[in-house]
């Protein structure tokens, strides 16, 4: 990264989203020595974000999210705070072209990609088309665009079993897998519906559906003068409900010849498209083959996994990219080092289908410790409530390999207080104790052939009260309970922790 203290063309960040990433993009700017301004709703007044900030500018909607979706008010508010660039996060606005067009219209950096390279791979069938016109490995398809009166018949010629996805879809919205091509036509029928209404799109594809698949991931980075450079991959396999739940890399799965074809296919991707920022171009791989899923135009919530066996700071990447700096990174100087782990910690109960929970944030003593990282977007005193997403924060730990960050992740999720309303990490430990993840032995539907993993019950009421009252009492004391009692995590179960 050339640019330098006192030699970037803006000096002040607006960050367009809240919490976690709010605070992680706060970080970089305040490190490069930068000033950071954050939009909130008064849902999020005297969170750590805004209070972290240098300036904060209140926005109003109909609901919190429909506040932080208003891209006027954004631009609105970095034009009061005089901020040269705006800065997305993930979610919200940082995949919407017509924001990223305003922002640039009215003379201030985007810090994403260009608003066209968004269109294009915001549509997942031009994506898939343009990924294979040029030349790179998707799955066998048929796609409804091409001609709607054959499309059933078309899908039907791929064979079973099949995957059915919405057209502008994401997130596992809207997707069905067809293992019996007698229900071709019901399913294509179901999954229209959704896509119509999740997405206001009813358009479909159909390709082939690999069987236990594995969700690898490659980390791209893209100038606007035409260099780019992968920063290798993330293995996402383990995921509920179509989303990902635990990170890593390196991919435990491959090996270094098809580490570096995946890597590679991803960059020429990028490069194709002549891709500027921050993106990730994701795959499916089984039995040695790997076929392009999607590309996100935007930094991913597992980064950090990616900064933490690279030592890039992915952040500072697209800021300097966003000033019009030339990459500074060497493709050949570019390694990785040790194995990082990222957990996804939400308020959530796995036994009732992961179901979203709320609730007061009573107590929060957050891991630490050598290699152990918690990016989080809440505070002590705070509470998870139903107007956002419930992640309450991400864990990430390094080793010098898988397994040294497996027994991190461990005791960083045993040392890890959090009272109040009910979380994941109970279910964390134990996915981190089976034999199976142990193994590296997981795919996409890896908790759905493990209900165990997710079947911890939670406390009995007696030791949900004592914790309650330990809560209300000092630090001290509940430290005391917590290290004089080693059970006591056990105990807690899917509660609280």
């Amino acid at each position: 990264m050339s640019t330098s203290p006192g030699q970037w063309p803006f000096d002040t960040v607006l960050i367009a989203n809240r919490g976690e990433i709010a605070l992680r993009v706060i970080r970089t700017v305040h490190a490069l020595g930068l000033r950071a301004a954050v939009v909130f709703h008064a849902a999020d007044r005297g969170s750590p974000a805004v209070t972290t900030a240098d300036a904060a500018v209140e926005i109003t909607g109909e609901t919190p999210v429909a506040a932080y979706l208003d891209g006027d008010q954004i631009i609105e508010a970095a034009k009061q705070t005089s901020a040269g660039a705006i800065h997305p996060g993930y979610g919200f606005l940082s995949e919407n072209a017509d924001f990223a067009r305003a922002v640039e219209a009215a003379g201030i950096a985007f810090v994403g990609p260009k608003p066209e390279q968004i269109e294009l791979m915001g549509d997942k069938v031009r994506a898939r088309g343009f990924v294979e016109k040029s030349g790179f490995p998707v799955a066998p398809s048929a796609i409804e665009d091409d001609n709607p009166d054959d499309f059933v018949e078309r899908a039907h010629a791929v064979g079973a079993p099949l995957l059915i996805k919405p057209s502008a879809g994401g997130g596992g919205k809207g997707m069905r897998i067809v293992r019996d091509l007698a229900v071709l036509e019901t399913e294509i029928a179901t999954a229209r519906s959704e896509g119509q209404r999740y997405f206001g799109d009813g358009r479909l594809y159909a390709e082939r559906f690999v069987e236990n698949p594995r969700h690898i991931e490659v980390q791209v980075l893209g100038d606007a003068h035409g260099n780019v450079v992968h920063v290798f991959e993330r293995e996402c396999s383990v995921q509920r409900r179509f989303q990902k739940i635990v990170e890593e890399s390196p991919a435990p799965a491959l090996s270094q010849a098809e580490r570096e074809q995946i890597s590679e296919t991803a960059a020429g991707i990028a490069r194709a498209i002549g891709y500027r920022g921050a993106g990730t171009v994701e795959f499916i791989y089984g039995k040695g083959e790997f076929f392009f899923l999607e590309m996100n135009t935007r930094l991913q919530v597992e980064h950090p996994v990616t900064e933490e066996v690279t030592g890039i700071d992915l952040v500072a990447q697209q800021l300097a990219i966003a000033a019009g700096d030339k990459l500074d990174l060497e493709q050949a100087a570019i390694t990785t080092k040790g194995h990082a782990i990222e957990l996804r910690i939400y308020a959530e109960d796995p036994a009732a289908g992961y179901l979203p929970t709320t609730g007061p944030i009573l107590r929060l003593i957050p891991p630490t410790g050598e290699h152990v990282r918690w990016d989080g977007g809440v505070v002590e005193g705070g509470a998870v409530t139903a107007a956002f997403d419930p992640m309450i924060a991400k864990l990430i730990v390094w080793g010098e390999d898988r397994e040294q960050a497996i027994a991190r992740a461990r005791r960083a999720l045993e040392a890890t207080v959090l009272l109040g309303c009910q979380t994941n990490t109970a279910f964390l430990r134990a996915l981190m104790d089976h034999p199976d993840f142990v193994a590296g032995e997981i795919h996409t539907g890896y908790l759905d052939a493990h209900p165990e993993v997710a079947e911890s019950q939670p406390p009995d009421t007696a030791t949900v009260e004592r914790l309650l009252a330990a809560a209300a009492l000092s630090v001290r004391p509940i430290r005391d309970v917590v290290d004089s009692t080693p059970t006591l995590h056990a105990a807690i179960g899917a509660w609280s922790n």
